[in-house]
């Protein structure tokens, strides 16, 4: 028995929409800073999104942020460390809405402080939200989006994928750990039609960088690297975002896209 093989033409195609109408995103992290941004980058295409996060006023505002868009919130009081918590997370979301399509792992913590100050309670606290939750929100996401055919998951990653920073050994540890894990996930799971890919921010002025970059003198420091000359807002994550999400994205798997504003192609030096 034989078969033939043909090169494919496909030329006359219509163009992958960017658009997430009819679709559910659940974002964790996603009350504040980059998540918030990335659940808003999601609405604006369409996704209805759900929202998990440990602080009850902060979802607050994040949901009505999120509906004066126009679409449908779900908020989950959630610490994401929590396994069981992470579980029911995603069990709420598909109850709410019937469906999971999109999974955006952006929950996270640093602690910035030296190498033997570190404690084995700073580790297993870290080490829970940044990587174990994460772990195990794709775990329970993946049969969902299995049984419906077609699912994307972003983990949102750092530039440490790439470079070391000193005092941050523990945060650049975790994140070691979520670049490998998006890798092995994405070869897992591509069989299923999920897709798993990282952003990888670089230095963004959120709430959690705000007293850093509120010190003339770092914020020069900072920004002096950077070929484009500034640190990056939430905003700066919404293309890369939507189009990690999107059918734009249907052959693209296992990749980090580095939104740092060059700071990475200019060497990655000085923190």
């Amino acid at each position: 028995m034989s078969f033939e093989r043909k090169m494919p033409m496909d030329y006359d195609f219509q163009m992958p929409s960017f658009r997430l109408d009819g679709r559910v995103a659940l974002v964790t992290g996603g009350s504040r800073g980059l998540g918030l941004g990335m659940a808003l980058a999601l609405a604006h295409a369409g996704a209805d999104i759900a929202i998990a996060s440990r602080t009850a006023d902060e979802l607050a505002a994040a949901e009505e942020m999120v509906r004066a868009i126009g679409v449908r919130t779900l908020i989950l009081p959630t610490d994401v460390g929590d396994v069981d918590a992470v579980r029911g997370m995603i069990g709420k979301t598909v109850d709410h809405f019937g469906r999971l399509d999109i999974l955006v792992n952006a929950a996270g913590i640093n602690y910035r402080r030296p190498l033997d100050t570190f404690t084995p309670q700073d580790w297993d606290t870290l080490m829970a939200v940044n990587l174990k939750g994460a772990f195990f929100a794709c775990q329970e996401a993946a049969p969902v989006m299995r049984r419906q055919g077609k699912g994307k998951i972003i983990n949102v990653g750092s530039i440490v994928f790439e470079i070391s920073i000193p005092n941050i050994a523990l945060y650049t540890i975790s994140k070691g750990g979520m670049r490998q894990m998006t890798r092995a996930l994405a070869i897992e799971l591509a069989k299923d039609n999920i897709n798993v890919n990282a952003i990888a921010p670089g230095r963004f002025w959120t709430r959690m960088t705000d007293a850093f970059f509120s010190v003339p003198d770092l914020y020069e420091s900072a920004v002096s690297v950077i070929p484009m000359g500034r640190p990056g807002a939430p905003s700066d994550l919404a293309g890369a975002t939507v189009l990690l999400a999107s059918d734009a994205s249907d052959y693209i798997t296992g990749q980090t896209i580095f939104v740092d504003g060059g700071w990475l192609v200019n060497g990655g030096v000085k923190a």
